[in-house]
């Protein structure tokens, strides 16, 4: 029996109600007895409930009058009357979909003369009514019963089963169920139609892909045929397939063996390593609908975990096999393919689609979307959306407004804005996360608040909260970070602080995944604003209140230092924080030389460096420019030369303030044709990344440094659009020295500037 099911005879529910029954008042207690008089005597005169009476009882307990539904099945028990087990299957099955567990009771009653009754049939609708309500508990405890009373399965109980046993994403009660069904059942194709769903569904794609070609095999080797039922529902009228005993997925051989079969035309072909058979007769409607649902099914799991090398091969299997895809078909298997390769193997896609007259579904257009956001791709993702028939999720163009967020496009984030009103999409949170981190800032970045920029934050972000009290939402931790965050880039300190209360007062103090993060921004904004004093005592605060810093919150806090210079408070956070499991950054090393370099003591920031990079910690660029920074503004043009090359040395690429701060350093002495040369190895080494640059690119590049035409200043800036900021200034300043004269040279290794670095003994 799966994981999945009880194997008690009746839970604690059952059992008071069986007590409710059998031992409580005169009109309960009397309806047992007779209940069990029914499933005892056999001289009764009986006929059956009228249609009418089981209305009666089932309206009673819609409308939940519970009592009076047992009182009418105990007066029917009076009169001559023979409850068949048809009553009792509409009787149980409202049960189950209200649900009531007078169902377990009635069913626990039944169980003390089965035999009076045809039972399995009863379960079985029983199970589906738990199926279609999403009521496992009480389908746990039909089972017990079942299992109790040695009641036997058929495919109908087994295909309940499994969509229980998905509900509760349990992979191993599938697994369970399989070995079970296919040691004491022949496996039809119907069946294992239902297995590849489970599988797929429970993204185990290696099962479901080898159930696939098992269930391709049978159609091939045996021609199942298979009909509709009056009722709709398919009906295998051969049901003797062979089905192995080993109840093991292993037995599934890919390799289809179609010898000795004369029933088919076919003709052998390869696809990758699996070798199918073509089948030239055409089947028949019905198996190629099972076929392709299947088909569909695998690849929908390929969408879910990624794996477009099997979408492509299920996709060649399914032309070999003359089934066509559907659109249901090409929305998986775009979907698996554009998360992994891009959105151009998607639109490759959506071309075949266009030829063959299939509509793409909007879930196909919502991915697309989705992608071509990621990549910045902002006109070809607002296309997709356009062609959304039905928007029922706000994820597509959340997707676009965080893009319009990445490349600081807010004009084009109110234009979707409108079109999400135009529909009637409601936001979801991340919505408003992404509001506040668009329109909670007036300013440009690197410019101050005024007083005029931050009365215009505050109307935006009431506007921004009002709109989501209106749709029943409240702050979530990043969205209040959003929040801080706009209102310490404005410097609105008094609000800053009243956000900061609110959100102690939202989250769990001792919810560190929810509130550290929050304090962490407002002690970064404190700094900025050189509020250090304020700073020191929100730190305290959070401390002593039982709210766990983390690595961050201790650089912050280093950082803090540094402005007001206390080399010994800071030593006082890193034992602090090693104490705590957080070992130093370069974030951290920059905070200790930012108080080193306050005094001036280059011989302590340089030791301080070399033991940073003894023990390991990574240096980055921001690290480097804080020694270029004072070692500029002081005239030090040695600590300059000695950062410059040990930046090279160790691979950390310069950046426009590198560049800036050594080229100012030798302007301030005069030193014109140095500061030209350290410019351009500087440039090269930016554009590059390291001393070498390809023939072809060199002309490239070239092309644009050099040109006349203002269009080549305009192809230079193209980059900047794209957030790629370091080449387009790169490639300005060296067309800014080739201005001047200064030819350009790429290999920066052969520069005299950077040889004379290099060998300079101190490096």
């Amino acid at each position: 029996m799966p994981k999945l099911l009880s194997k008690v005879r009746a839970s604690s529910i059952v059992q008071t109600l069986l007590n409710d029954i059998r031992n409580g008042g005169k009109e309960i207690g009397g309806f047992s007895q007779a209940m069990r008089t029914f499933t005892t005597s056999s001289g009764h005169v009986e006929e059956p409930v009228s249609g009418l009476g089981q209305k009666q009882i089932v309206d009673a307990l819609v409308f939940g009058e519970r009592s009076r539904a047992v009182s009418l099945l105990y007066e029917f028990s009076l009169g001559n009357n023979k409850l068949s087990a048809n009553d009792f299957a509409s009787i149980l099955q409202t049960c189950a979909r209200l649900p009531d567990p007078l169902a377990l009771s009635l069913m626990s009653i039944m169980e003390e003369n089965p035999n009076s009754y045809s039972m399995l049939p009863v379960y079985n609708n029983f199970l589906v009514a738990c199926s279609e309500t999403h009521t496992v508990d009480y389908a746990n405890e039909c089972m017990g019963l079942m299992e109790h009373q040695m009641v036997g399965k058929n495919e109908i109980t087994y295909a309940q089963l499994l969509k229980l046993a998905v509900l509760q994403q349990n992979l191993s009660a599938v697994h369970e169920i399989w070995k079970e069904c296919s040691k004491y059942y022949s496996l039809s194709v119907i069946s294992l139609r239902k297995f590849i769903w489970s599988f797929a569904e429970l993204r185990d794609l290696q099962s479901a892909y080898t159930t696939l070609q098992h269930m391709v095999s049978l159609v091939i080797r045996e021609n199942s045929y298979i009909s509709r039922t009056a009722e709709g529902r398919f009906c295998d009228l051969r049901l003797d397939i062979p089905a192995p005993s080993t109840g093991n997925l292993s037995f599934i051989d890919a390799s289809l063996n179609t010898e000795g079969s004369t029933n088919f035309d076919l003709e052998r072909q390869s696809i990758g390593s699996i070798e199918i058979s073509t089948v030239k007769k055409p089947l028949s409607a019905s198996v190629t609908k099972l076929l392709r649902w299947s088909f569909n099914d695998v690849m929908h799991a390929c969408a879910k975990v990624q794996s477009c090398d099997l979408a492509e091969q299920l996709m060649l299997q399914m032309q070999t096999l003359g089934l066509q895809p559907s659109g249901s078909t090409y929305d998986g298997f775009i979907r698996a393919i554009v998360i992994t390769r891009g959105f151009s193997d998607g639109v490759e896609v959506l071309k075949v689609m266009q030829e063959k007259n299939i509509k793409p579904h909007d879930s196909t257009l919502a991915v697309l979307a989705v992608i071509c956001s990621r990549e910045l791709q902002l006109d070809r993702a607002e296309a997709f959306l356009d062609e959304m028939a039905e928007i029922r999720s706000p994820r597509p163009y959340n997707a676009f407004l965080e893009a319009c967020d990445v490349l600081d496009q807010p004009e084009r984030a109110v234009q979707i804005l409108a079109k999400m009103k135009k529909l009637n999409l409601q936001p979801n949170i991340r919505t408003y996360e992404l509001l506040f981190s668009l329109f909670g800032n007036v300013n440009a970045p690197y410019e101050e608040g005024n007083m005029l920029s931050q009365v215009d934050v505050s109307k935006r972000i009431n506007a921004i909260e009002m709109d989501m009290m209106k749709n029943g939402l409240q702050h979530s931790h990043l969205s209040l970070k959003n929040v801080l965050k706009a209102l310490g880039t404005e410097g609105m300190i008094k609000e800053l602080i009243q956000y900061l209360h609110a959100a102690e007062n939202r989250f769990s103090r001792y919810d560190t995944y929810m509130i550290t993060p929050v304090y962490n921004t407002v002690l970064h904004s404190l700094v900025e604003a050189k509020e250090s004093q304020m700073a020191t005592q929100i730190f305290k605060s959070m401390v002593s209140s039982g709210v766990p810093p983390d690595a961050a919150t201790y650089n912050i806090m280093i950082d803090c230092c540094s402005i007001i210079g206390c080399f010994r408070s800071a030593l006082a956070l890193i034992s602090m924080m090693l104490r705590n499991g957080f070992n130093p950054q370069a974030v951290t090393l920059t905070g200790l030389l930012k108080i080193l370099l306050r005094s001036e003591d280059f011989d302590g920031s340089l030791k301080l460096l070399n033991q940073g990079i003894s023990e390991g910690i990574q240096l980055d660029v921001l690290l480097y420019n804080t020694i270029l920074q004072v070692a500029s503004e002081k005239g030090r043009i040695d600590v300059i030369e000695l950062i410059a090359e040990q930046m090279h040395v160790h691979g950390v690429l310069p950046d426009p303030s590198t560049c800036s701060h050594v080229f100012a350093a030798y302007v301030d002495h005069g030193f014109y044709n140095t500061a030209m040369e350290a410019l351009q190895v500087l440039s090269v080494r930016m554009i590059a990344g390291c001393d070498n640059i390809t023939d072809e690119k060199q002309s490239e590049l070239e092309s644009l440094i050099l040109g006349e035409d203002l269009e080549d200043e305009s192809q230079i800036l193209e980059p900047f659009k794209d957030s790629k900021e370091y080449l387009t200034v790169a490639l300005l300043q060296l067309r800014w020295c080739a201005i001047l004269g200064y030819p350009v040279s790429w290999s920066p290794s052969e520069s005299q500037w950077a040889r004379r670095l290099s060998n300079n003994p101190a490096s």
